[in-house]
């Protein structure tokens, strides 16, 4: 998971272009890497939470069938090796969930943050104009109205 986010960082500062225009790309599509990240990571998570519950409905199957195989020992694991294989890997699913989850709000809040800086960046009038209203206050209290065009 934090794999995926220093990939995704790299090839985005290295597709940036120069000095010239900042670090106006990264914010730029660096939000919609990360927010297709941490769609891809919440997906991560589901799936290794149904694992997760698999494995434990799994393991409720197996000690139905016969309340001895979920005996517990003194150090709390289960006597019978099944039982305690399927305890271990609903853990272990449970584990994965859980840094995929973590990984995929991380990812977002970095994405939110990445809004935040481009919408707070100054912004350039753009050049094409071909006219554009214009309101003055006037020296005797009134106001004047017109439009400028660009030659």
């Amino acid at each position: 998971m934090t794999r995926i986010c220093t990939i995704i960082l790299t090839l985005t500062l290295l597709t940036s272009p120069g000095q010239a225009q900042a670090l106006k790309p990264i914010a730029k599509y660096g939000k919609w890497l990360l927010i297709a990240g941490s769609a891809g990571m919440t997906y991560g998570a589901i799936q290794a939470h149904n694992q997760a519950e698999d494995s434990f409905d799994a393991l409720e199957a197996h000690c139905l069938e016969s309340r001895q195989r979920c005996a517990l020992g003194p150090d709390g694991t289960y006597l019978d090796p099944t039982s305690e294989a399927l305890y271990q890997e609903s853990l272990h699913y449970d584990r994965s969930a859980r840094r995929w989850l973590v990984g995929g709000e991380v990812a977002l809040a970095g994405a939110a943050a990445l809004f935040v800086w481009e919408l707070t960046r100054p912004k350039d009038r753009p050049g094409n104009i071909p006219f554009e209203p214009e309101i003055r206050s006037i020296r005797g209290g009134g106001t004047g109205v017109g439009l400028r065009f660009a030659f």
